[in-house]
Protein backbone atom coordinates (compact mmCIF):
# COMPACT_ATOMS: atom_id res chain seq x y z
CA UNK A 1 0.00 0.00 0.00
CA UNK A 2 1.40 3.36 -0.71
CA UNK A 3 1.87 5.44 2.34
CA UNK A 4 2.76 9.48 2.42
CA UNK A 5 6.08 8.64 3.06
CA UNK A 6 6.48 7.07 -0.30
CA UNK A 7 5.22 9.96 -2.68
CA UNK A 8 8.03 12.67 -0.38
CA UNK A 9 10.49 14.20 -2.25
CA UNK A 10 14.26 14.56 -0.91
CA UNK A 11 16.09 17.97 -0.60
CA UNK A 12 19.69 18.99 -0.20
CA UNK A 13 19.22 21.20 1.81
CA UNK A 14 17.69 24.87 2.93
CA UNK A 15 17.26 26.97 -0.87
CA UNK A 16 18.61 30.53 -0.01
CA UNK A 17 19.25 32.09 -3.77
CA UNK A 18 16.53 34.14 -5.08
CA UNK A 19 15.01 33.08 -8.15
CA UNK A 20 15.91 35.16 -11.55
CA UNK A 21 12.49 35.32 -12.63
CA UNK A 22 8.99 35.10 -11.02
CA UNK A 23 5.59 33.31 -11.97
CA UNK A 24 6.69 30.78 -8.86
CA UNK A 25 4.13 27.97 -8.29
CA UNK A 26 3.66 29.11 -4.64
CA UNK A 27 2.47 32.62 -6.22
CA UNK A 28 0.39 30.89 -8.28
CA UNK A 29 -1.12 28.90 -5.84
CA UNK A 30 -2.14 32.06 -3.76
CA UNK A 31 -3.49 33.82 -6.74
CA UNK A 32 -6.46 31.25 -6.77
CA UNK A 33 -7.02 31.83 -2.60
CA UNK A 34 -5.69 28.45 -1.71
CA UNK A 35 -2.03 28.95 -0.04
CA UNK A 36 -1.78 24.99 -0.04
CA UNK A 37 -2.98 23.98 -3.70
CA UNK A 38 0.70 22.61 -4.52
CA UNK A 39 -0.40 19.09 -4.75
CA UNK A 40 -2.54 16.50 -7.19
CA UNK A 41 -3.64 13.83 -5.22
CA UNK A 42 -2.23 10.52 -5.71
CA UNK A 43 -6.50 8.86 -5.97
CA UNK A 44 -8.64 10.96 -7.77
CA UNK A 45 -11.22 8.61 -7.49
CA UNK A 46 -14.21 8.48 -4.58
CA UNK A 47 -14.26 6.92 -2.25
CA UNK A 48 -10.38 6.27 -2.65
CA UNK A 49 -8.42 3.12 -2.93
CA UNK A 50 -6.13 3.94 -0.20
CA UNK A 51 -9.24 4.13 2.83
CA UNK A 52 -6.77 2.57 5.71
CA UNK A 53 -4.81 6.12 6.00
CA UNK A 54 -5.97 9.17 7.55
CA UNK A 55 -3.81 11.20 5.46
CA UNK A 56 -4.45 12.07 1.61
CA UNK A 57 -1.93 10.70 -0.77
CA UNK A 58 -0.79 13.37 -3.47
CA UNK A 59 1.94 14.42 -5.71
CA UNK A 60 4.05 17.65 -5.02
CA UNK A 61 3.35 19.59 -7.96
CA UNK A 62 5.78 20.45 -10.43
CA UNK A 63 6.78 24.25 -11.20
CA UNK A 64 9.22 27.32 -10.70
CA UNK A 65 10.09 27.89 -6.75
CA UNK A 66 11.13 31.49 -5.26
CA UNK A 67 13.99 30.64 -3.56
CA UNK A 68 17.07 28.38 -5.11
CA UNK A 69 19.50 25.77 -3.57
CA UNK A 70 21.87 26.65 -6.35
CA UNK A 71 23.52 29.94 -7.53
CA UNK A 72 22.69 30.04 -11.10
CA UNK A 73 26.16 31.44 -12.18
CA UNK A 74 28.21 28.97 -10.21
CA UNK A 75 26.08 26.19 -11.33
CA UNK A 76 27.34 23.24 -13.38
CA UNK A 77 25.04 20.95 -15.11
CA UNK A 78 25.32 17.22 -16.79
CA UNK A 79 23.22 15.74 -19.15
CA UNK A 80 23.61 11.86 -20.24
CA UNK A 81 20.76 10.33 -22.72
CA UNK A 82 20.66 5.73 -21.90
CA UNK A 83 19.23 2.42 -23.08
CA UNK A 84 16.95 2.40 -26.59
CA UNK A 85 16.45 5.12 -28.83
CA UNK A 86 12.97 6.96 -28.72
CA UNK A 87 11.42 10.55 -30.49
CA UNK A 88 12.07 12.92 -28.30
CA UNK A 89 15.09 12.39 -26.89
CA UNK A 90 16.95 15.74 -28.70
CA UNK A 91 13.97 17.67 -27.90
CA UNK A 92 14.71 16.86 -24.36
CA UNK A 93 18.16 17.87 -24.24
CA UNK A 94 17.30 20.93 -26.14
CA UNK A 95 14.39 21.53 -23.51
CA UNK A 96 17.16 21.79 -20.62
CA UNK A 97 19.94 23.70 -22.46
CA UNK A 98 17.43 26.57 -23.75
CA UNK A 99 15.87 26.36 -20.24
CA UNK A 100 19.05 26.46 -18.09
CA UNK A 101 20.59 29.23 -20.24
CA UNK A 102 17.87 31.93 -20.71
CA UNK A 103 15.63 31.37 -17.51
CA UNK A 104 18.25 30.79 -15.20
CA UNK A 105 21.75 32.17 -16.61
CA UNK A 106 23.72 28.59 -16.11
CA UNK A 107 26.25 28.57 -18.34
CA UNK A 108 28.25 25.94 -17.74
CA UNK A 109 26.41 22.77 -19.23
CA UNK A 110 28.04 19.55 -20.24
CA UNK A 111 26.55 16.88 -22.19
CA UNK A 112 27.79 13.36 -21.28
CA UNK A 113 28.52 11.16 -24.55
CA UNK A 114 27.28 7.32 -24.93
CA UNK A 115 25.05 7.14 -21.72
CA UNK A 116 26.44 6.08 -18.52
CA UNK A 117 30.21 5.17 -20.23
CA UNK A 118 30.56 9.17 -21.12
CA UNK A 119 30.82 9.74 -17.05
CA UNK A 120 33.26 6.51 -16.77
CA UNK A 121 36.62 8.11 -17.54
CA UNK A 122 37.98 4.84 -18.84
CA UNK A 123 35.96 5.02 -21.71
CA UNK A 124 37.38 8.52 -23.17
CA UNK A 125 34.12 9.86 -24.11
CA UNK A 126 34.90 13.78 -23.36
CA UNK A 127 32.22 16.05 -22.28
CA UNK A 128 30.57 17.92 -25.31
CA UNK A 129 29.79 21.57 -23.65
CA UNK A 130 26.06 22.37 -24.69
CA UNK A 131 24.80 25.94 -25.22
CA UNK A 132 21.34 27.38 -27.26
CA UNK A 133 23.69 27.47 -30.68
CA UNK A 134 24.84 23.62 -30.18
CA UNK A 135 21.47 22.48 -29.88
CA UNK A 136 19.61 25.18 -31.91
CA UNK A 137 18.21 22.60 -34.39
CA UNK A 138 19.03 19.27 -32.89
CA UNK A 139 15.42 18.50 -32.58
CA UNK A 140 14.56 18.45 -36.35
CA UNK A 141 16.31 15.06 -35.85
CA UNK A 142 15.88 11.80 -34.52
CA UNK A 143 17.85 10.14 -32.05
CA UNK A 144 20.27 11.77 -29.41
CA UNK A 145 23.02 13.82 -30.06
CA UNK A 146 24.40 13.25 -27.26
CA UNK A 147 24.85 8.92 -28.09
CA UNK A 148 23.50 6.44 -25.73
CA UNK A 149 24.54 2.96 -24.25
CA UNK A 150 23.26 0.08 -22.60
CA UNK A 151 24.23 -1.59 -18.95
CA UNK A 152 25.81 -0.19 -15.59
CA UNK A 153 28.52 1.41 -14.92
CA UNK A 154 30.75 1.63 -11.89
CA UNK A 155 28.87 4.00 -9.37
CA UNK A 156 31.99 4.89 -7.25
CA UNK A 157 34.05 6.11 -10.27
CA UNK A 158 30.92 7.93 -11.83
CA UNK A 159 30.53 10.42 -8.40
CA UNK A 160 34.00 10.85 -8.66
CA UNK A 161 34.65 12.23 -12.09
CA UNK A 162 31.46 14.55 -11.49
CA UNK A 163 32.82 15.71 -8.33
CA UNK A 164 36.33 16.09 -10.49
CA UNK A 165 34.22 18.28 -12.91
CA UNK A 166 32.14 20.27 -10.13
CA UNK A 167 28.57 19.26 -11.39
CA UNK A 168 25.76 20.10 -9.04
CA UNK A 169 23.07 18.57 -11.16
CA UNK A 170 22.73 15.42 -13.16
CA UNK A 171 20.14 15.05 -15.43
CA UNK A 172 19.42 10.99 -16.58
CA UNK A 173 16.85 10.54 -19.25
CA UNK A 174 16.24 6.85 -19.75
CA UNK A 175 14.17 4.14 -18.75
CA UNK A 176 14.00 2.05 -15.69
CA UNK A 177 17.24 0.44 -16.06
CA UNK A 178 18.61 3.78 -16.37
CA UNK A 179 16.42 5.28 -13.58
CA UNK A 180 17.97 2.54 -10.94
CA UNK A 181 21.89 3.81 -11.98
CA UNK A 182 20.59 7.39 -10.96
CA UNK A 183 19.47 6.38 -7.69
CA UNK A 184 22.22 4.86 -6.55
CA UNK A 185 24.38 7.54 -8.22
CA UNK A 186 22.41 10.12 -5.77
CA UNK A 187 22.89 7.78 -2.65
CA UNK A 188 26.81 7.69 -3.35
CA UNK A 189 26.61 10.96 -3.71
CA UNK A 190 25.08 11.48 -0.58
CA UNK A 191 27.57 9.14 0.89
CA UNK A 192 30.46 11.07 -0.42
CA UNK A 193 29.12 14.01 1.41
CA UNK A 194 28.42 15.39 -2.04
CA UNK A 195 25.25 17.78 -2.84
CA UNK A 196 24.39 16.73 -6.41
CA UNK A 197 21.02 16.97 -7.37
CA UNK A 198 19.64 14.12 -9.77
CA UNK A 199 16.42 14.00 -11.70
CA UNK A 200 15.47 11.74 -13.90
CA UNK A 201 13.40 12.25 -17.32
CA UNK A 202 11.38 9.00 -17.56
CA UNK A 203 12.39 7.95 -21.59
CA UNK A 204 10.80 5.00 -22.30
CA UNK A 205 9.06 4.48 -25.81
CA UNK A 206 6.88 1.17 -24.00
CA UNK A 207 5.00 3.73 -21.79
CA UNK A 208 5.70 1.60 -18.86
CA UNK A 209 7.40 3.63 -16.43
CA UNK A 210 4.95 3.52 -13.23
CA UNK A 211 2.81 6.57 -12.45
CA UNK A 212 3.81 8.93 -15.72
CA UNK A 213 0.86 8.77 -17.79
CA UNK A 214 2.26 9.04 -20.97
CA UNK A 215 6.37 8.85 -21.95
CA UNK A 216 7.73 11.44 -24.10
CA UNK A 217 7.87 9.45 -27.90
CA UNK A 218 4.66 6.89 -27.43
CA UNK A 219 2.53 9.50 -30.05
CA UNK A 220 4.79 9.38 -32.36
CA UNK A 221 5.35 5.70 -31.87
CA UNK A 222 2.04 4.93 -32.31
CA UNK A 223 1.73 7.09 -35.39
CA UNK A 224 4.69 5.46 -37.07
CA UNK A 225 2.83 2.12 -36.20
CA UNK A 226 -0.03 3.50 -37.60
CA UNK A 227 1.49 3.54 -40.93
CA UNK A 228 2.94 0.23 -41.05
CA UNK A 229 -0.40 -1.19 -40.03
CA UNK A 230 -2.63 0.76 -42.64
CA UNK A 231 0.47 -0.89 -44.81
CA UNK A 232 0.20 -4.28 -43.63
CA UNK A 233 -3.85 -3.85 -43.97
CA UNK A 234 -4.04 -2.83 -47.53
CA UNK A 235 -0.98 -5.82 -48.38
CA UNK A 236 -3.44 -8.44 -47.12
CA UNK A 237 -6.94 -7.44 -48.29
CA UNK A 238 -4.67 -7.06 -51.61
CA UNK A 239 -4.33 -10.85 -51.84
CA UNK A 240 -6.40 -14.15 -51.92
CA UNK A 241 -6.14 -15.16 -47.70
CA UNK A 242 -4.02 -12.48 -47.77
CA UNK A 243 -2.47 -11.72 -43.74
CA UNK A 244 -0.86 -8.41 -42.70
CA UNK A 245 1.25 -9.68 -39.78
CA UNK A 246 3.08 -6.16 -37.93
CA UNK A 247 5.47 -6.96 -35.05
CA UNK A 248 5.92 -3.75 -33.04
CA UNK A 249 7.90 -2.47 -29.91
CA UNK A 250 6.76 -4.02 -26.07
CA UNK A 251 8.89 -5.80 -24.00
CA UNK A 252 6.37 -5.83 -21.14
CA UNK A 253 3.69 -3.51 -21.67
CA UNK A 254 1.57 -2.96 -25.19
CA UNK A 255 0.46 0.14 -25.12
CA UNK A 256 2.13 1.04 -28.61
CA UNK A 257 0.14 -1.93 -29.77
CA UNK A 258 -2.96 -1.26 -28.26
CA UNK A 259 -2.13 2.78 -29.50
CA UNK A 260 -1.86 1.42 -33.31
CA UNK A 261 -4.34 -1.11 -33.38
CA UNK A 262 -7.21 1.51 -32.38
CA UNK A 263 -6.33 4.61 -34.49
CA UNK A 264 -6.11 1.93 -37.26
CA UNK A 265 -9.73 0.37 -36.72
CA UNK A 266 -8.23 -2.27 -39.29
CA UNK A 267 -6.49 -4.34 -36.90
CA UNK A 268 -8.03 -7.76 -36.22
CA UNK A 269 -6.15 -9.82 -33.50
CA UNK A 270 -4.02 -7.86 -30.93
CA UNK A 271 -1.22 -9.66 -28.73
CA UNK A 272 0.63 -7.89 -25.95
CA UNK A 273 2.60 -9.15 -23.27
CA UNK A 274 -0.35 -8.42 -20.56
CA UNK A 275 -2.71 -11.00 -22.09
CA UNK A 276 -1.84 -14.66 -22.62
CA UNK A 277 -3.33 -15.96 -26.27
CA UNK A 278 -3.58 -19.86 -26.86
CA UNK A 279 -2.38 -20.75 -30.45
CA UNK A 280 -3.79 -23.81 -30.85
CA UNK A 281 -7.04 -25.62 -30.27
CA UNK A 282 -10.95 -24.37 -30.57
CA UNK A 283 -10.31 -21.36 -28.81
CA UNK A 284 -6.75 -20.39 -30.20
CA UNK A 285 -5.37 -17.94 -32.36
CA UNK A 286 -5.21 -19.86 -35.45
CA UNK A 287 -8.75 -21.28 -35.52
CA UNK A 288 -10.06 -18.08 -34.98
CA UNK A 289 -7.59 -16.78 -38.02
CA UNK A 290 -9.37 -19.93 -40.42
CA UNK A 291 -12.92 -18.39 -39.68
CA UNK A 292 -11.67 -14.78 -40.56
CA UNK A 293 -10.05 -15.91 -43.69
CA UNK A 294 -12.91 -17.86 -44.55
CA UNK A 295 -14.97 -15.39 -44.07
CA UNK A 296 -13.55 -11.88 -44.88
CA UNK A 297 -10.55 -13.38 -47.09
CA UNK A 298 -8.09 -11.36 -45.34
CA UNK A 299 -6.64 -10.86 -41.68
CA UNK A 300 -4.37 -8.68 -40.13
CA UNK A 301 -2.40 -9.40 -36.95
CA UNK A 302 -0.34 -6.78 -34.46
CA UNK A 303 1.87 -8.21 -32.27
CA UNK A 304 4.57 -6.73 -29.56
CA UNK A 305 7.66 -8.61 -28.93
CA UNK A 306 7.28 -9.64 -25.33
CA UNK A 307 4.21 -11.48 -25.86
CA UNK A 308 4.03 -15.22 -26.28
CA UNK A 309 7.28 -15.81 -25.20
CA UNK A 310 6.30 -19.29 -23.94
CA UNK A 311 5.91 -20.30 -27.30
CA UNK A 312 9.70 -18.76 -28.41
CA UNK A 313 11.73 -17.47 -25.32
CA UNK A 314 15.35 -17.74 -24.41
CA UNK A 315 17.16 -17.81 -21.66
CA UNK A 316 19.94 -15.18 -20.99
CA UNK A 317 20.29 -11.32 -20.52
CA UNK A 318 21.01 -8.45 -22.81
CA UNK A 319 23.61 -5.48 -21.17
CA UNK A 320 20.43 -3.49 -19.52
CA UNK A 321 20.04 -7.21 -16.92
CA UNK A 322 16.55 -7.22 -19.11
CA UNK A 323 15.81 -11.02 -20.20
CA UNK A 324 16.24 -11.78 -23.67
CA UNK A 325 13.50 -12.44 -25.58
CA UNK A 326 12.53 -14.66 -28.52
CA UNK A 327 11.28 -13.43 -31.89
CA UNK A 328 7.49 -13.65 -31.68
CA UNK A 329 7.04 -12.45 -34.97
CA UNK A 330 8.95 -14.58 -37.22
CA UNK A 331 7.57 -17.22 -34.70
CA UNK A 332 4.32 -16.44 -35.31
CA UNK A 333 5.18 -15.95 -39.15
CA UNK A 334 6.56 -19.30 -39.68
CA UNK A 335 3.54 -21.01 -37.10
CA UNK A 336 0.74 -19.64 -39.10
CA UNK A 337 1.80 -20.49 -42.91
CA UNK A 338 2.96 -23.95 -41.63
CA UNK A 339 -0.53 -24.82 -39.97
CA UNK A 340 -2.39 -22.92 -43.16
CA UNK A 341 -0.39 -25.44 -45.31
CA UNK A 342 -1.04 -28.17 -43.78
CA UNK A 343 -4.75 -27.81 -43.57
CA UNK A 344 -4.45 -27.07 -47.43
CA UNK A 345 -5.91 -23.82 -47.24
CA UNK A 346 -2.68 -21.29 -48.15
CA UNK A 347 -1.95 -17.85 -47.35
CA UNK A 348 -0.44 -14.44 -48.54
CA UNK A 349 1.64 -13.60 -45.71
CA UNK A 350 2.99 -10.29 -45.73
CA UNK A 351 5.14 -9.83 -42.47
CA UNK A 352 6.37 -6.05 -41.00
CA UNK A 353 8.96 -5.03 -38.80
CA UNK A 354 9.04 -1.31 -38.30
CA UNK A 355 10.85 -1.13 -35.07
CA UNK A 356 13.79 0.84 -35.49
CA UNK A 357 11.62 2.91 -38.04
CA UNK A 358 10.05 4.26 -35.20
CA UNK A 359 12.64 4.62 -32.56
CA UNK A 360 15.16 6.82 -34.43
CA UNK A 361 12.37 9.36 -36.34
CA UNK A 362 12.13 12.79 -34.65
CA UNK A 363 9.28 13.40 -32.64
CA UNK A 364 5.57 14.41 -34.05
CA UNK A 365 4.02 18.25 -32.21
CA UNK A 366 2.47 16.78 -29.65
CA UNK A 367 5.52 14.87 -28.46
CA UNK A 368 7.68 17.98 -28.81
CA UNK A 369 5.85 19.92 -26.83
CA UNK A 370 5.67 17.33 -24.23
CA UNK A 371 9.10 17.08 -24.22
CA UNK A 372 9.98 20.92 -23.76
CA UNK A 373 7.53 20.99 -20.41
CA UNK A 374 9.33 18.09 -19.22
CA UNK A 375 12.47 19.69 -19.29
CA UNK A 376 11.59 22.86 -17.64
CA UNK A 377 9.86 21.16 -14.69
CA UNK A 378 12.75 19.07 -14.66
CA UNK A 379 14.99 22.09 -14.56
CA UNK A 380 12.85 24.14 -11.75
CA UNK A 381 13.01 21.06 -9.53
CA UNK A 382 16.78 20.71 -9.59
CA UNK A 383 17.92 24.37 -9.32
CA UNK A 384 15.44 23.99 -6.21
CA UNK A 385 17.49 21.51 -4.30
CA UNK A 386 14.71 18.58 -5.03
CA UNK A 387 16.66 15.33 -6.03
CA UNK A 388 15.91 11.41 -6.49
CA UNK A 389 12.82 12.01 -8.27
CA UNK A 390 11.68 12.26 -11.53
CA UNK A 391 8.57 14.68 -13.86
CA UNK A 392 5.50 13.03 -15.20
CA UNK A 393 2.28 13.81 -15.63
CA UNK A 394 -0.27 12.39 -13.27
CA UNK A 395 -4.24 13.08 -13.74
CA UNK A 396 -3.18 15.92 -16.29
CA UNK A 397 -0.62 18.03 -13.88
CA UNK A 398 2.74 17.76 -14.02
CA UNK A 399 4.36 16.18 -10.89
CA UNK A 400 7.41 15.02 -8.99
CA UNK A 401 7.13 11.31 -8.68
CA UNK A 402 10.21 9.88 -6.68
CA UNK A 403 11.95 7.60 -8.69
CA UNK A 404 12.09 4.42 -6.35
CA UNK A 405 8.22 4.59 -6.27
CA UNK A 406 8.74 5.00 -10.75
CA UNK A 407 10.83 2.18 -10.35
CA UNK A 408 8.90 -0.17 -7.48
CA UNK A 409 6.63 -2.01 -10.50
CA UNK A 410 6.11 -1.19 -14.43
CA UNK A 411 3.17 -0.14 -15.84
CA UNK A 412 1.23 -2.16 -17.91
CA UNK A 413 -1.68 -2.24 -20.27
CA UNK A 414 -4.74 -3.49 -17.94
CA UNK A 415 -6.00 -6.53 -19.11
CA UNK A 416 -9.34 -5.25 -17.06
CA UNK A 417 -9.59 -1.65 -17.70
CA UNK A 418 -11.00 0.48 -20.49
CA UNK A 419 -8.33 0.72 -22.90
CA UNK A 420 -7.92 -3.11 -23.36
CA UNK A 421 -12.15 -3.21 -23.82
CA UNK A 422 -11.44 -0.82 -26.68
CA UNK A 423 -9.01 -3.01 -28.20
CA UNK A 424 -11.55 -5.92 -28.05
CA UNK A 425 -14.48 -3.67 -29.22
CA UNK A 426 -12.21 -2.49 -32.09
CA UNK A 427 -10.89 -5.34 -33.46
CA UNK A 428 -13.61 -7.67 -32.20
CA UNK A 429 -10.85 -10.56 -31.29
CA UNK A 430 -11.77 -13.22 -28.49
CA UNK A 431 -11.21 -12.64 -24.73
CA UNK A 432 -8.33 -14.44 -23.76
CA UNK A 433 -7.44 -14.98 -20.42
CA UNK A 434 -5.27 -12.41 -18.43
CA UNK A 435 -1.61 -13.53 -18.47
Amino acid sequence: MITPDDLRIETLGQPKFDSPFANFIAERAQARGDHQFKHMLFDDTWPPRNRDTNELLAFELAGAHAKLFFHPANTTVGIVTCGGLCPGLNDVIRGLTMVLWHRYGVRDILGFRYGYEGITPAFGHEPVKLNPKVVGSIHEQGGTMLGSSRGPQDIGVMVEYLQSLNVDILFCIGGDGTLRGALDISKEARKRGAPISVIGLPKTIDNDIKYVEQSFGLITAASIAHAAVTSAHNEARGARRGVGLVKLMGRHSGFISAGAAMASNDVNYVLIPEVDFPLDGGDGLLAHMKKRLDDRGHAVIVVAEGSGQKYCGIDGTDKSGNKKLGDVGTMLRDRIIDHFKSIKKPISMKYIDPSYMIRGVPAEPVDSILCFRLAAYAVHAAMSGRTEMIIGKWHGRFCHIPIKLAVSERQCVDPHGEMWFAVLDATGQPRWAHA
